[in-house]
């Protein structure tokens, strides 16, 4: 039974609480997290992570009047359970229900939508600004992972921060292994001692009465700043975030509740940006994620006794199929190199890494980065395959546009978890890719039917003399039988699977197998159509589009994308462009809208890309 639990309704309730309950609601906030967890899938170990970071956060705080910024946004499963959804949290990432992610719509304690990493400092200062204009008295608190704090647009931000100087407190949570060592008694005892506002006022006041003394005072001052950054760079890792204007406290214990709600309860008390360092287990609490806890990061249902997976299928995921053929051609050619931005086991570069350690690169999260490196690369003759899933690989806008299509230089992006990716909604789903490069000028767009079309396309990839972007969707193929021989796919050339003459249905990647499906649905029912596997949504195939264009005259279109730029809109405006205005075109794929959370299957349900809803989508055109 959760008793504590059950009786939390709001952060108010911990206040009531002393720390032996405290600890005990910790226990039963793990306990919550892993049946439900395992019963639904999530994002487990670095919820385990931070149970005690977020009770004391909570009882330090007083919420809604302060305020926490999470990033990433997947940490925030025990603050959910802590602000009045523990009633809910059953329904975490389900359709309809509750968010995985902070979300402003579902509850006042959510201030900041976070999906994507390494904005919270930048979006708490700009609250902290905010605060200060409006002469509001507040609490701003960003916490940040390590992971996180690599991308460039924290550093922006901590560089801003400590210009500004305004009051802040960013908590960095590190759940590295890099300085673990630092974690115990002296560190505990320095963070205590430099924490304290005793510390603090002495410091001011021994600067300010040596300042004043002629000739010796300052040069004083210069030599013990000297000395204290010496002996800090020994003891902890403070000094470059304090040259950013931050005064640095830590590392502590991040599982320690009694030395979390001290260290907060006096750097709160101060003044101007503050970060505190907290060390951090993964999976804490439950021994096959701390000991697996890249697996337990985003896990699907498990067997809680065990940590084994339910319903495993032994189809190979795209991703899979993606590192092994890259391996493959890897060994083949010298010159092609692997990179990715964090995601080395979710993109299937794990077994590259390890095989081929001197051409493989995780950058961090750091997408960006990541695509003007690849196009460094390419510039001096290699060919970077770089694999990132979709809605990441928009945070790399420019340096696609700028860096690699300007000088169409041979950089493969392997676009991971395109169109709809489930559970972790809207800051997730793949929905846009298409649409923000396929205008870029030198840029070839492809999307594969099944797992094994991913591989030709792979292989054609390599060998293309310019910018390839391949999308595909999250999670197992068709299990079709793998080539062992790889081929040359003709740049814009699509694919006829079926021949009909009442409706010619152009699907695009994982919308192909669907559409052949509805299309022997259709032919029961009298209705004969051909289906073709688009393959390019840049270039498209117009040859084959302007033939069907006029000897059949109706065209539906079925991709797993936003409608607005897609690849139905590359259609529209090819026929457009060439003076085939007056055919007929029905187009199925996304709204205009972002997409929520909820199964895949589901949400492809809802939105007619399955076979019975393409049925449902030609019949009701030919019937117009």
């Amino acid at each position: 039974m959760s008793q504590i639990l059950e009786g939390i309704h709001s952060p108010s309730d911990l206040k009531s609480l002393d720390i032996s309950a405290l600890k005990e609601l910790a226990g039963e906030v793990r306990k919550a997290l892993i049946e439900t967890v395992s019963r639904i899938g999530g994002h487990l170990a670095s919820n385990l992570g931070v149970v005690e970071l977020t009770i004391a956060l909570h009882y330090v705080l007083n919420c809604p009047q302060d305020k926490i910024i999470w990033d990433v946004g997947h940490q925030t499963y025990t603050h959910k359970l802590l602000t009045g959804r523990h009633e809910k949290f059953s329904t975490l990432r389900q359709y309809k229900g509750i968010s995985g992610f902070p979300s402003r719509e579902e509850s006042p304690y959510d201030f900041f939508n976070v999906g994507h990493a390494s904005t919270s400092i930048s979006a708490a200062l700009g609250m902290a600004i905010s605060r200060d204009l409006r002469k509001e008295k507040r609490i701003i608190v960003s916490v940040i992972g390590d992971a996180s704090l690599t991308a460039g647009l924290a550093f922006e931000a901590l560089n801003h921060a400590g210009h500004l100087g305004l009051d802040l407190i960013v908590v960095l949570n590190d759940n590295g292994m890099a300085i673990s060592r630092n974690v115990g008694a002296l560190a505990s005892h320095l963070n205590r001692l430099i924490a304290s506002p005793f510390y603090n006022r002495l410091k001011r006041n021994t600067k300010y009465l040596l300042g004043k003394v002629p000739i010796i005072g300052p040069r004083t001052i210069d030599l013990t700043r000297k000395l204290k950054e010496s002996l800090k760079g020994l003891l902890v890792p403070s000094i470059f975030f304090e040259d950013l204007g931050f005064r640095y406290f830590g590392p502590i214990n991040g599982h320690d509740l009694e030395i979390l709600i001290d260290t907060f309860q006096m750097v709160k008390e101060l003044s101007g940006p503050i970060l505190v360092h907290v060390i951090t287990k993964k999976g804490k609490g439950y021994k096959p994620a701390e000991e697996q806890p890249s697996r337990f990061h985003g896990t699907d249902p498990f067997d809680v006794e065990t940590g084994a997976k339910q319903g495993a299928s032994d189809i190979l995921t795209y991703s899979e199929v993606f590192g092994k053929t890259i391996c493959r051609l890897a060994q083949r050619d010298e010159r092609v190199v692997g990179i990715t931005a964090a995601m080395s086991d979710g993109t299937g570069l794990e077994e590259f890494g390890q095989t081929l350690p001197d051409r493989f690169f995780d950058v961090g999260i750091a997408e960006g980065h990541a695509i003007t490196l690849a196009a460094g690369l390419a510039s001096s003759g290699f060919r970077p395959v770089v694999a990132i899933y979709s809605t990441f690989l928009q945070r790399a806008y420019d340096q696609i546009l700028h860096d690699v299509c300007l000088q169409s230089l041979p950089v493969v992006m392997a676009i991971d978890r395109a169109g709809i990716v489930g559970e972790d909604g809207p800051t997730h789903q793949g929905t846009f890719d298409i649409a923000y490069l396929r205008h870029l000028p030198n840029i070839v767009l492809m999307a594969p039917k099944d797992e094994n079309e991913l591989q030709h396309m792979l292989f054609t990839a390599i060998n293309h003399q310019g910018p390839v972007g391949i999308r595909y969707p999250r999670g197992s193929g068709l299990g079709v039988k793998l080539d062992s021989h790889l081929r040359d796919i003709e740049i814009g050339r699509a694919e006829k699977l079926l021949d009909g003459s009442d409706v010619a249905i152009l699907a695009l990647g994982s919308m192909v197998q669907p559409a052949l499906e509805a299309a022997g649905q259709l032919a029961k029912e009298g209705i004969a159509a051909t289906v073709v596997n688009s393959r390019f949504i840049k270039p498209l195939d117009e040859e084959l589009i302007g033939e069907l264009a006029r000897s059949i005259g109706s065209l539906v279109i079925v991709e797993d994308h936003l409608l607005e730029g897609g690849f139905g809109s590359a259609v529209l405006e090819f026929l457009q462009r060439v003076g085939l205005t007056g055919q007929k075109v029905a187009r199925v794929g996304l709204p205009d809208e972002f997409i929520e959370h909820g199964p895949r299957s589901v949400l492809l349900a809802k939105y007619d890309l399955t076979p019975s809803g393409i049925v449902r989508a030609v019949k009701g055109f030919c019937a117009k």
